[in-house]
């Protein structure tokens, strides 16, 4: 046997490191998770009804921030309330709604706190442009009521389009 038979042997030759691409069966179902979340989280963000109360929460925020007068407040809330009802539950259950059926509708959607006195004096406010003195701290408890209306939202059982 020869002594320097270490040197006869071949050079040593480490394999090619392996490629980026393509990606290991792992990665290529991480990808297809993560895109799935990404569609599903979007279309939920920008779901109609969700934008919708977005939209209408920033909007009441906006009148809260304000301070105006009382008159002007209860006109606002009042507007946006039936605006944002005709958007959610359409034109043929909301629109003829006036008065106490309206009032009943708003409760019965979420604003329980325009029941009675706070709510005829949102629409005393609002239509007559008439405020007592005693009643002025029923501005909060209209914004307390609207906000509860628009994120609950949901459809009144039996207070349809009643007159």
């Amino acid at each position: 046997m020869n002594a320097d038979w270490l040197s006869q042997l071949a050079p040593d030759r480490a394999p090619p490191p392996p490629g980026w691409w393509p990606p290991a069966p792992g990665w290529w179902a991480l990808l297809v998770l993560i895109l799935t979340v990404a569609v599903v989280a979007v279309s939920w963000w920008r779901h109609p009804r969700r934008r919708l109360r977005r939209a209408a929460l920033a909007e009441l925020r906006r009148i809260r921030a304000s301070e105006g007068d009382v008159i002007g407040a209860a006109r606002a809330i009042q507007n946006l309330l039936r605006r944002y009802a005709l958007a959610r539950f359409g034109a043929d259950r909301v629109a003829r709604l006036h008065g106490d059926a309206w009032l009943r509708f708003l409760a019965n959607g979420g604003a329980e706190g325009l029941r009675g006195a706070p709510g005829q004096t949102l629409l005393r406010a609002n239509f007559a442009g008439q405020l007592d003195p005693d009643r002025s701290g029923d501005r909060e408890i209209w914004f307390a009521a609207a906000e509860r209306f628009v994120r609950s939202a949901r459809p009144p059982a039996g207070a349809g389009a009643r007159r």
